[in-house]
């Protein structure tokens, strides 16, 4: 049986980075499959699932898992390394004596333990001395249940996650009811309350994207335009010697570095920089999921034989959460763009192949798998090689972060 993974971000209170949750569909379940115990990580998690590891999905941080009851009480994977590894109870198990048994004996063996959807009914209390987190859907649970509950979380041992926040007001509604923990794409969400002006550096930004937009465009000019900056000779060389990039020798002159990369790369670059400096006062979280975008959008756009140069799907995928970073309407940011208007339009919503691109994207990230069955077969794209352009992309994202930020 084929298996997909997603993964979605958890943000603390300040917006960092916290943890991701990943999400299973095996059978009718989007739970963790129902393996035999003695089965190693490796094999759990590359073998059988992703073809990657722990750390290729999670950049060192802790992993959410959803778990099944049958999983819990007969075929648990102590192999799963407990500092990596969140225990999801969900919400479809039954609170029995022998469950709890189970809980308790994960519990000391060093795991922490979530419930998920928590509804805050009283059979769930037996768990409560065992668990660690609570995530509460926000859609689900009555907000005068979770007003007349949650005090007696609010500054415990056990820690609160608010799933499902989609608007910045929700995260701060919540965020000031006692949540610790944030899940949804709220981070991704523009802040429009007024009409706002791109500052003069920003625009500048904006006019440097435009060489990685064209077909031809001069190297000579941008490598005057990079000197004039030791911050940007400094990511460039970063970015060039970054393994994914270059596997051979180290560079360290600008001029050798541009030759190397050749135009493509260098237009790439361009716009990771460009985007990295644009999003200088938002969640990294926002940058990093604009990179796995743009990879994926490349990776699609290759195996449609889409034309690399410019790297329209690359520059689709990186500029998708620019409404985001900017906090203007996408609408209003795609004037400003000198990008070309196959990319302008897709990135407003009107229907093309292009935008397929984004729709088959997203539902990765939210683990619509119907969605990503459908998607995959308008486009005529294998279902196993989508997921593997996915789980490329989140690898090339993590390590990409590093070379363009900071």
């Amino acid at each position: 049986m084929f298996a997909y993974i997603a993964r979605q971000a958890i943000l603390s209170r300040d917006k960092e980075l916290y943890a991701y949750e990943l999400l299973f569909r095996d059978g009718e379940e989007n739970c963790f499959p129902d393996i035999p115990p003695d089965e190693a990580t490796s094999k759990i998690l590359t073998d059988s699932h992703l073809d990657l590891g722990l750390e290729d999905i999670s950049a060192g941080k802790p992993v959410f898992i959803n778990f099944h009851q049958d999983t819990l009480l007969y075929r648990f994977p102590t192999s799963l390394d407990p500092k990596k590894v969140v225990i999801e109870v969900v919400e479809t198990v039954k609170p029995t004596a022998e469950l709890v048994q189970a809980c308790k004996n994960i519990k000391e063996l060093g795991y922490t333990l979530a419930l998920d959807d928590h509804d805050f009914d009283p059979q769930w209390d037996v768990l409560l001395p065992y668990t660690d987190i609570i995530k509460v859907d926000i859609v689900e649970c009555d907000e005068q249940t979770l007003l007349d509950n949650i005090g007696k979380y609010v500054d415990s041992k056990i820690k609160l996650v608010a799933e499902k926040i989609e608007t910045i007001e929700d995260f701060e509604k919540y965020r000031d009811m006692g949540f610790d923990y944030f899940q949804g794409y709220f981070f991704a969400r523009p802040e429009i309350i007024k009409q706002k002006k791109l500052p003069t550096s920003k625009l500048s930004l904006i006019e440097l994207i435009g060489a990685s937009s064209t077909i031809e465009f001069d190297l000579d000019k941008v490598k005057t335009i990079i000197e004039r900056d030791v911050s940007l000779s400094y990511k460039l060389l970063r970015f060039i010697n970054n393994p994914l990039v270059n596997k051979s020798n180290e560079i360290s002159d600008l001029r050798h570095a541009l030759n190397y990369l050749g135009q493509v790369e260098v237009k790439k670059f361009i716009a990771l920089l460009a985007l990295a400096n644009l999003g200088d006062n938002k969640p990294v979280e926002l940058i990093h999921l604009s990179l796995v975008r743009a990879k994926f959008c490349e990776l699609i756009g290759q195996a449609k034989s889409l034309s690399n140069n410019p790297p329209t799907g690359f520059l689709l995928g990186l500029f998708s959460l620019l409404d985001a970073l900017l906090d203007q309407p996408m609408q209003s940011i795609v004037e400003k763009l000198p990008i070309g208007e196959n990319i302008k339009t897709a990135l407003c919503g009107d229907e093309s192949e292009l935008r397929q691109y984004l729709s088959l994207i997203r539902a990765f990230e939210a683990g619509y798998w119907n969605g990503v069955a459908n998607i995959s077969k308008q486009l005529s794209l294998d279902l196993k090689m989508t997921q593997a352009f996915y789980n490329e992309s989140l690898k090339w994202g993590i390590a990409m972060k590093q070379s363009v930020s900071g």
